[in-house]
């Protein structure tokens, strides 16, 4: 009788148990199974558990919830590996926040440039991961700037780097190269989460992954034959665009940017320092470099027939009257272009960016085609094919796509 007491007080413990963490469930709290406890919590480490239990099933459907209330043109999966990431950001509360500040001023700059190649405007978080919004980030191995390009695929896209400037770091610049990649990457390959991993390792390691996996362009499938650092790139891309969308709901503040973000844009079309600028202005060095951060030595290399695009905080018009007199000598002053507040002109076709925008055309191999044939149709060479398409061998297959330099 005592031991029969005994189990219904424990069970009925329980079940007051299970009630309570059920009642947390509707506030939105997330849960976790540590130790065979029930323990509520908020942000926690995805723990998977071997046996199916109904309040982690809950926690993830709320994930996945909001990720699918977001989707748009890019797929934002939900999974262990993506939960991994959330649960990292979302713990880096002060980070977050600082780059919804940064992110007032530079996703802007970065939706104007995505949206005239005709791209997903949301491929503007790969800054986040890529740099975390800084535009003088430097990696290990040596790629700069906010979309993190390395020296010879800045070049190829018409990037400038030279004894003055370096337009890896121009976030303007940078992020029409960074669209004309993402438009080739995703032209090549046909699906955009592929294309983001291709901006991480390059296309040719990501065709490769794609042959290897079976031939279809899935990034879950071809995930376990791409490289490390590119298997978590992914996931940590969809997370950041949770984390950024959803940061009220994880008690995270924007903070502020640090900087003045309401800026103009002057033509300077004369070599001067940027000291000589502040002084004219009334404005801080340090604060002209930050929006400038494409000058290697503190100057100005304008001339007549190329003049160099000056960002300054937006100023009085006392201030223009003394930028104009120290760039021409006279008094009157154009009113300064606005940075994103430009006319706007109708978005390039598809068609239209691959012809003009892109320094690439593809072709799709025919029954009967060989590389020399190809190659001499459209003015390039075997080499220059191969080396751009990772072919080690000059065989072909029909229904081959492949990528040539245009002429």
């Amino acid at each position: 009788m005592r031991k029969t007491i005994v189990t219904v007080f424990f069970t009925t413990l329980s079940l007051i148990f299970f009630i309570q963490a059920s009642a947390s469930l509707r506030q939105d709290s997330l849960l976790l199974i540590h130790s065979g406890k029930l323990v509520s919590q908020r942000d926690t480490l995805f723990a998977p558990s071997t046996v199916p239990d109904p309040v982690l099933s809950y926690q993830n459907l709320v994930y996945k919830k909001r990720l699918d209330s977001i989707q748009k043109e890019v797929s934002l999966s939900y999974n262990e590996h993506v939960q991994r990431y959330i649960d990292i950001y979302t713990g880096r509360k002060e980070q977050i926040g600082k780059m919804l500040g940064l992110s007032e001023y530079y996703f802007p700059i970065f939706e104007k440039a995505l949206k005239e190649a005709g791209i997903p405007e949301e491929l503007k978080f790969l800054t986040v991961v890529e740099s975390a919004l800084n535009p003088q980030a430097v990696s290990r191995s040596g790629a700069v700037g906010p979309w993190q390009f390395m020296y010879a695929t800045a070049k190829g896209y018409g990037l400038v780097m030279d004894n003055y400037t370096d337009e890896r770091k121009d976030p303007v610049k940078a992020s029409y190269a960074a669209a004309r990649y993402l438009f080739d990457a995703h032209a090549r390959i046909g699906d955009w989460l592929l294309a983001i991993a291709a901006f991480n390792c390059g296309t040719g390691a990501v065709t490769r992954a794609i042959a290897k996996s079976g031939g279809v362009a899935d990034f879950w499938k071809v995930r376990p034959f791409l490289p490390v650092q590119t298997q978590n790139y992914v996931p940590a891309f969809i997370a950041t665009v949770y984390s950024m969308k959803f940061f009220k709901d994880h008690e995270i503040s924007v903070k502020p940017a640090g900087f003045s973000t309401l800026t103009d844009v002057i033509p300077v079309n004369k070599r001067i320092s940027i000291s000589s600028i502040a002084a004219a202005t009334d404005l801080d060095v340090k604060e002209l470099l930050l929006l400038n951060p494409s000058f290697k030595k503190e100057v100005v290399n304008g001339s007549a027939s190329t003049p160099i695009p000056l960002v300054l905080p937006s100023v009085k018009n006392n201030a223009y009257k003394s930028l104009y007199d120290l760039f021409n000598g006279t008094t009157e002053m154009a009113e300064p272009a606005p940075l994103i507040a430009a006319a706007k002109k109708p978005a390039p076709s598809r068609t239209e960016l691959s012809k003009k925008a892109s320094p690439y055309l593809y072709y799709t191999v025919k029954p009967g085609d060989t590389l020399s044939e190809i190659a001499e149709k459209k003015g390039s060479t075997v080499s220059k094919i191969q080396a751009l398409n990772g072919l080690k061998k000059s065989s072909i297959k029909a229904g081959m796509r492949l990528k040539i330099n245009r002429t």
